[in-house]
């Protein structure tokens, strides 16, 4: 049974399906004033194959078990004694919980000369009385008046109830309020807000002062229910909702309205309204989902091997609007598996649409949508979830067929060999793996005594110890079963390869042995290289553990035997002659090959004998290489040739740099000796090596860098030398590129004793700002003083700042001549050579020519080369760190040098006539391939 509205009621018998009353049933507590009162249920009937739904439901017949019943036991009625006859007084409404035929049918009334009664139906179908005026009243004859009001239902036997009607008679008023209309039938929407007005009722009193002053209000035998939702304004008549209306509780209300004066004695006058409720969709639809297994609400579950239709669950929907309000349509979200079947009406079912399986997907989240078919529509959605039970129908699996396991010989019994394990995506009990050895037989034993395999773990351990030389492999099956009903199986093949050790000895098996030792003849007159014996033996090992080595111990020297130590062949290693002795011991030791090696070793004596050698042994000549058998190891082999190999590189490696520097050398001597030979000369420069291809009388050469475009700066000509650093651009220009409107670039000064001396200016441009020097050829020269800096500031610089302050000039020095002593001349880079000066006694800017011209000698100085004094002054840069990329390259003779033409006498002209222009020198673009 799924589950029914009602559960205590109806029982159901699983087995066969029958249904019992499960308590007393009341239908006016379960369906009140309903017509028809039905208890329905689901039940279903399922097995593996199939599903079939019924649906059941119960009507609920009515007997007569209640009376009528009135609500007050006394019902008091004034009535005016002018009243005509005819008048309809309304009556109390008696109730009977029963339906149908066993309702209220009719009412009665004690017999008397003045009152009857009529019996008439509501809007709603329940029957009342109204008191009817038959007969003029006088009060002053009969002021009181005393009737028995009794309701009768329909039932067998019939039920009645009883009230007492006081009817009081009072004095004459003679109008009465009168109503527009005697009944109204008014329309209401059940979602109405309180406060709703449904009528303005309005009756008139023609009396004057109190008499005709009207007040309104329900009539006496209005219900309690209809005063909780309805109020009626006493003064004005406004009927207005009090409280919210429900269509779905009750559709019709029928109400009572009283208008009657403030004067003594008033006659009431009735207004009958009829109020129907408009239902409207003010009901969202509701969903109930009720699954054939169930563990937990909201979870419906199925077994993952059910066949496709199959029987989920239950969704019964309802919504209390009426019409189109209330008509659902149901809708299922979620997944394909599953789909929504009608059942009937407003229910339908769940079911499958395909096969299922729970290691793939193991729960469902499905969404049920209903919705009203109202405007707008309602709408709710509940979320279900379907889980799927687990079946045992996946088997345990290996993760490979066969499993190869070594395990070495000799091992402890117990040991640990390997775990197999198996995986089964079932759960619980379908999921559990236990392990088992499936029997066999290994040698005629069973493969039991041999291993042992635990059932939880599938780990397998070894039950006795291996012996290679015996079982050199075992081929177990191991057997994997689940814990599920039917048990499933499923198997894998170890093989188990014994590794061999050297644990067994070589026996000598030829000669045969007698307590270790044998007996061989040999004849006396055997020649060298005779074969006496052939010594045999096994190992019953394999592999390098089998391989035999023949060795003689202790031999005598020099050697009487010898032996192979490969196939144990004794041989005659000289002439026995000569010899005395009768016999001879040797002993000889096998020794196989394993790590660590066995040996077997036994005593041979020779015998010598005089008979004449076998023409059946062979005479073999041995050599040194028969005598020793070398055996290498294959790492030893790897070893050697790796050694060798890097040996053969290391060797080519230093004759390739001893050649290269060879050569380097052989280049370097060959640009010296056609330097020094011809420095002027084309043969003298090199395009693509030096930093100046080509130099000439008048000065230092252009700046050529291979493949890069030449200097086209209009400050920069080709006896301008640049090159690039760090802190900017440093050049090297000849004096007349800087001093403009000079006649020469060249000076010269004339010493008593010395002749003449030339003088070339020379200017370096770094950055933005330049300086000059004085290059004196052939004796300028510029030194270190030793101790790793640069010249600049040296206490022995010949170009120090202070050393041009610190200098005198003599007195007999000409004015505008560079001078230099007798020292310097001879002795070149000497402590006692002083650096050059200029001085002009009589110029304005002398002053500042020397502080132009000592400005340079702050920046850089040009020392003199030994080797090449004549042409070639190395540049020396002083060592900041912006040009101390450039010092370096200039530095070394394999790179570039400043070279410096040789002088060529030329007047200077006075210093009066050379013009020192600020230099604002342009962006000098250099090549940087060299520098």
């Amino acid at each position: 049974m799924m589950k029914p509205l009602n559960t205590s009621f109806i029982k159901l018998r699983e087995s066969d399906g029958q249904l019992t009353i499960g308590e007393r049933i009341d239908r006016e507590r379960i369906c009140k004033q309903s017509p028809h009162c039905l208890i329905a249920f689901d039940v279903v009937s399922f097995s593996k194959e199939q599903f079939k739904l019924i649906h059941v439901e119960i009507d609920v017949k009515d007997i007569n078990d209640n009376s009528p019943e009135f609500p007050h036991p006394e019902i008091s009625i004034e009535v005016s004694e002018n009243a005509a006859v005819g008048t309809r007084i309304p009556l109390d409404v008696a109730l009977d919980e029963d339906v149908g035929p066993n309702y209220i049918q009719s009412y009665q009334i004690s017999v008397n000369s003045h009152f009857t009664i009529e019996v008439l139906n509501r809007a709603d179908g329940v029957k009342y009385a109204e008191l009817v005026l038959m007969k003029e009243l006088d009060r002053e004859t009969q002021s009181f008046h005393v009737l028995d009001l009794v309701a009768t239902d329909g039932g067998n036997p019939p039920r009645s109830g009883t009230t007492k009607i006081n009817v009081k008679v009072n004095d004459f008023n003679d109008n009465s309020p009168v109503f527009d209309q005697n009944s109204f039938t008014v329309e209401l929407n059940e979602d109405a807000p309180v406060g709703f007005l449904l009528l303005d009722l309005n009756a008139v009193d023609h009396d004057e002062g109190l008499n005709g002053e009207v007040v309104y209000g329900f009539g006496n035998q209005v219900t309690p229910e209809i005063k909780q939702l309805f109020k009626v304004d006493r003064k004005s008549g406004r009927l207005t909702l009090e409280n919210p209306v429900d269509f779905e509780t009750k559709d019709t209300y029928e109400i009572d309205v009283q208008a009657y004066d403030l004067g003594p004695n008033p006659t009431p006058t009735v207004c009958k309204i009829v109020i129907r409720i408009q239902d409207v969709n003010d009901n969202a639809p509701e969903i109930s989902i009720t699954p054939m297994t169930s563990i937990s609400a909201g979870i419906a579950y199925i077994t993952e091997a059910a066949a496709k239709d199959s029987f989920v669950a239950l969704i019964s929907t309802s919504d209390s609007d009426s019409g189109p309000n209330g008509q659902v349509h149901c809708t299922l979200y979620g997944h394909d598996h599953f789909k929504l079947q009608k059942a009937y009406e407003d229910s339908y079912m769940i079911v499958t649409t395909a096969s299922l399986d729970r290691e793939k997907i193991a729960e469902y989240n499905l969404t049920v949508i209903a919705e009203d078919m109202g405007t707008p529509p309602f709408r709710t959605i509940k979320q279900y979830t379907i889980r799927l039970s687990d079946e045992n129908d996946n088997s345990p699996l290996f993760s490979k067929p066969v499993y190869e396991v070594s395990v070495v010989e000799n091992n402890a019994p117990g040991a640990y060999i390997t775990t197999v394990v198996a995986r089964d995506l079932d759960l619980g009990h379908n999921g559990k793996v236990s392990y088992r050895l499936v029997e066999g037989d290994v040698k005629g034993s069973p493969v039991s005594t041999y291993v042992s395999v635990d059932p939880a773990t599938g780990s397998i351990y070894a039950l006795r110890s291996f012996n290679y030389e015996v079982v050199k492999q075992l081929d177990l099956r191991i057997q994997a079963s689940d814990g599920g009903t039917p048990q499933l199986h499923s198997s894998a093949t170890i093989n188990v390869k014994i590794v061999d050790q050297n644990d067994n000895a070589p026996t000598i098996t030829h000669p045969l042995m007698i307590n270790g030792s044998a007996d061989v003849q040999v004849p006396r007159d055997a020649p060298p290289g005779y074969l006496i014996t052939h010594i045999k033996a096994w190992d019953a090992d394999e592999g390098m553990n089998s391989q035999l080595i023949y060795r003689i111990e202790k031999e005598e020297q020099p050697p009487t035997f010898s032996i192979n130590k490969a196939n144990g062949e004794i041989y005659l290693s000289r002439d026995l002659s000569s010899e005395t002795r009768k016999d001879f011991k040797v002993k000889v030791v096998v020794s196989d090959s394993g790590r660590p090696s066995l040996s077997a070793a036994a005593t041979i004596r020779f015998i010598c004998t005089a008979a004449a050698p076998s023409s059946g042994n062979v005479v073999v000549r041995q050599g040194s290489d028969t005598q020793v058998l070398f055996s290498f190891d294959t790492s030893v082999i790897v070893i050697i040739i790796l050694a060798g190999s890097c040996t053969l590189l290391l060797v080519a490696i230093i004759l390739i740099a001893t050649t290269c520097n060879r050569r380097k050398k052989e280049i370097d001597d060959k640009e010296f000796q056609d330097e020094s030979a011809d420095p002027h000369s084309e043969n003298g420069r090199h395009s693509s090596d030096t930093l100046f291809s080509s130099h000439s009388e008048d000065g230092l050469g252009s700046c050529s860098f291979p493949g890069k475009p030449a200097m086209s700066d209009s400050r920069t000509t080709e006896s301008d030398i640049c090159s690039s650093s760090e802190d900017g651009t440093v050049c090297i220009y000849e004096s007349e590129n800087i001093l403009r409107g000079t006649a020469s670039n060249e000076c010269y000064s004339t010493l008593p004793g010395f002749g003449k001396e030339v003088v070339r200016p020379v200017a370096i441009w770094k950055g933005n700002s330049y300086s000059t020097i004085s290059a004196r050829d052939p004796e300028f020269s510029g030194k270190d003083s030793g101790k790793g800096d640069s010249d600049f500031n040296d206490s022995d610089s010949e170009i120090s700042g202070d050393a041009l302050k610190k200098e005198s000039v003599p007195v007999n020095m000409p004015n505008g001549m560079w001078t230099c002593t007798r020292e310097c001349k001879i002795l070149g880079h000497s402590d006692k050579c002083w650096s050059p000066s200029a001085l002009r006694a009589n110029a304005s800017g002398s002053s500042q020519t020397l502080q132009h011209l000592s400005s340079f000698a702050k920046t850089a100085s040009l020392p003199r080369d030994s080797l090449r004094r004549e042409n070639y002054y190395q540049a020396h840069i002083p060592k900041t760190v912006g040009l101390q990329s450039v010092y370096e390259k200039v530095l070394h003779r394999e790179y570039d040098y400043v070279l410096v033409s040789s002088p060529r006498p030329i007047r200077i002209p006075e210093m009066n006539d050379i013009s020192v222009p600020v230099y604002a020198p342009t962006t000098t673009r250099c090549q940087m391939n060299n520098v």
